[in-house]
């Protein structure tokens, strides 16, 4: 039997626990042609989500594109990287490609080319004209174009969006305020990953994407929706999982996906068939994971400068909603100040190392979380 818990890459339909309620409102979202910031940390399952939603969308009456923001670094490869995913959306064929790419983005030479299985794959580049960048505004404007031609719907994907306050200047944000508010057959959908920087975005009145959309965190699923989700998962396969296990079991992870599934996935492995997973086999897996990632996390301690291990290490032995700013919290760990601990929290949180909800911090990675627990005692 094949194991029934799946992490990492997209998750497709029959391997999502629970978010209903979260695919109805993105769905709805896309129906009502709305501008909508999803955000999230990492592995929380925005990009399977999304595209489950885009799915489920009548394809008689919808046209979507999926843009994955991660790779551009600058105004001309956001505007490439948008006219290859809506070319690539629209056609399937050479031909078809360099009829969409001419037709819409004249500002950009398409070449089509193929992969090693064949499949035709466009690409575009700056035409020889002396322009230092694509006109990004056309680039923009071509969804509510398709839309009158196509006589569709069209949903826009942006991915990793984060990415365009790296850009250099907010040239492509203000591009943007200026064409989804006047495309009304268009939905704009932005995913972050980097969930204080996408706030910043759209709650700072100085940035031009200021209240552009309505913002959707996306946050971990709660246990009693694991409960069953686990459960059967084990029942279906032969082997036995008491709910207080399951239960112990998310605490670790704290509900993220991408860790309970990864745990459970470890779990089953090691659980033969038949038999009955105890507590012992949770922390059997846990220490199986750790071990896999010792080098890995033992590399990224040492990176840590001495106030940044003596903040992780006292966060771990807190409760959630902890006062890390506070005069407690600083003395019991050795810190020098409020300001100090300020400097630190900054440095982590662009590195990806913590992250906070609702005002509480905590480390992102869970697994790794565990592993600095079991530094500390």
């Amino acid at each position: 039997m094949s194991n029934p818990f799946k992490y990492g890459g997209i998750v497709t339909k029959g391997s999502f626990c629970n978010r209903k309620k979260e695919l109805t409102d993105l769905s709805r979202a896309m129906q009502n042609g709305d501008r909508l910031f999803l955000y999230s940390e990492r592995r929380l399952g925005k990009t399977s989500l999304v595209k489950l939603a885009l799915s489920r969308l009548p394809k008689g009456e919808y046209l979507w594109a999926y843009v994955d923001l991660w790779p551009t670094d600058d105004e001309a490869s956001f505007a490439v990287a948008v006219a290859k995913a809506i070319t690539e959306s629209l056609a399937s064929t050479p031909n078809k490609m360099l009829a969409v790419g001419k037709s819409f983005f004249g500002g950009l030479a398409p070449t089509v080319t193929t992969d090693s299985s064949g499949n035709p794959q466009i690409s575009f580049s700056l035409r020889g004209d002396g322009r230092s960048v694509p006109e990004l505004l056309d680039v923009l404007k071509a969804p509510e174009e398709i839309a009158k031609r196509r006589n569709r719907k069209v949903v826009m994907v942006f991915d990793e969006f984060q990415r365009i306050l790296e850009y250099g200047s907010d040239k492509t944000e203000r591009t943007l305020r200026s064409v989804i508010q006047d495309q009304e057959n268009v939905s704009f959908i932005f995913l972050g990953s980097r969930k204080h920087l996408i706030q910043k975005m759209f709650l700072d009145q100085n940035r031009p994407l200021y209240r552009a959309g309505g913002h959707y965190p996306l946050g971990s699923i709660e246990t009693r929706a694991w409960l069953p989700f686990i459960q059967s998962r084990f029942t279906k396969t032969e082997k036995r999982i008491a709910p207080s296990v399951i239960k112990e079991l998310c605490k670790k992870t704290g509900g993220h996906p991408f860790y309970t599934q990864h745990l459970c996935h470890a779990v089953w492995e090691i659980c033969d068939r038949g038999a009955e997973v105890l507590g012992e086999t949770v922390e059997m897996a846990i220490n199986l994971l750790l071990e896999r990632e010792s080098y890995a996390y033992t590399a990224l301690w040492e990176s840590f400068a001495v106030n940044q291990r003596r903040f992780l290490s006292g966060l771990v032995q807190e409760p959630s909603g902890v006062e890390i700013f506070g005069a407690l919290f600083i003395r019991k760990n050795n810190l020098s100040s409020a300001s100090s601990v300020q400097r630190v929290v900054e440095n982590l949180l662009d590195r990806d190392v913590i992250d906070r909800e609702d005002g509480s911090y905590f480390i992102a990675d869970r697994f790794f979380q565990l592993w600095v627990q079991g530094r500390v005692g």
